[in-house]
């Protein structure tokens, strides 16, 4: 049984399916970021108050550097789902909605793989 006003059915307008695993991964990296943001306090803490020798050799520990890569992801990826909601909701025209997901989307892509690179420089050439 069809529940949608006619239309709807006319338009073709329906679910897209994909609401709830947007609405669950924002959930799901607001988690995790809780626990990842304790190494990166302590990195901070380190770049601010101690030498960079020893904030690089902090980092260039295994567990750290996945804390803080994935730390990394989780946020960029985080605020890409964040700010594809907003301009989903105040966005009306939609050519201009799309080519503002698509810009923030590439524009935090390319954020986050900057940021991976920085971390790697650091890592590897101290």
């Amino acid at each position: 049984m069809d529940f949608r006003p006619p239309l709807a059915k006319a338009l073709g307008l329906g679910s897209a399916k994909t609401g709830t695993s947007h609405w669950w991964m924002q959930r799901v990296t607001a988690v995790a970021l809780v626990p990842l943001s304790f190494p990166l306090l302590t990195l901070l803490n380190l770049c601010f108050n101690e030498p960079y020798r020893d904030t690089v050799a902090w980092l260039a520990a295994p567990f750290n550097t996945v804390c803080i890569v994935a730390w990394l992801l989780a946020v960029f990826y985080h605020a890409a789902l964040g700010l594809q909601v907003v301009i989903e909701d105040y966005v009306a025209n939609e050519g201009a909605k799309i080519a503002a997901v698509w810009t923030v989307n590439l524009a935090f892509l390319f954020l986050a793989l900057a940021a991976l690179l920085a971390v790697l420089r650091i890592i590897l050439v101290g």
